[in-house]
């Protein structure tokens, strides 16, 4: 509960507990699992500017991502390159306040942030036959040899859009606007079927 508000996630309805325990498998290929609620930030600032630079860099503790489709990571909080003047950073539920001030506190000049949280939520896609999934969600090449850990990438999704992140082997995660929860979330078990679908809570 945030300010006496309560943050929900749009898949609130979903119940990966029940379909956790319906879906138990060795052989499954695709892992799906949501992580909800954690603290999103826009984030806009000149890449040029070393003082810019320098300061995302002492407010979160990453060296902020200025190559194209580039991500940093640190424990559980990213930065991600949307574009050359944009980024998104996510941490951990409850401290995108506390994650913004510190932004605030080190930046000076042009600069924006902005607590997207509530309007994005982060489902994570794994297993070997997760890039399968990928092929068949997206028309952007998402080929092993062209997609190395730690690259984002922003592109449609089964029609609606997204950021996919590559994080391990076979694992993605998959960024998506609030409105396309249900839907892609629909999509994801649909077209997951042929290859063995697990659900994580």
């Amino acid at each position: 509960m945030l300010n006496n508000a309560m943050a929900q996630s749009p898949l609130y309805h979903a119940d990966f507990s029940g379909l956790a325990r319906a879906t138990e498998s060795s052989e499954a290929g695709v892992t799906l699992y949501e992580r909800p609620c954690l603290g999103h930030l826009n984030l806009r600032g000149n890449a040029q500017d070393s003082a810019f630079v320098e300061g995302v860099e002492a407010a979160l503790g990453m060296l902020l991502p200025i190559a194209p489709c580039s991500s940093s990571q640190h424990n559980d909080n990213y930065i991600m390159w949307l574009s050359p003047d944009e980024w998104l950073v996510v941490v951990e539920g409850g401290k995108e306040q506390e994650t913004e001030a510190l932004l605030r506190e080190q930046l000076n000049g042009h600069f924006a942030v902005s607590d997207v949280s509530g309007g994005q939520t982060w489902l994570t896609l794994s297993g070997p036959e997760s890039i399968n999934v990928l092929k068949k969600s997206t028309g952007y090449d998402v080929h092993l040899d062209h997609f190395p850990v730690g690259k984002v990438v922003g592109t449609a999704f089964a029609k609606a859009s997204c950021n996919i992140l590559r994080t391990g082997e076979y694992e993605f995660q998959l960024i998506i606007r609030r409105s396309f929860a249900d839907y892609l979330w629909m999509w994801l078990q649909q077209c997951s079927k042929e290859y063995g679908l697990k659900a994580e809570v």
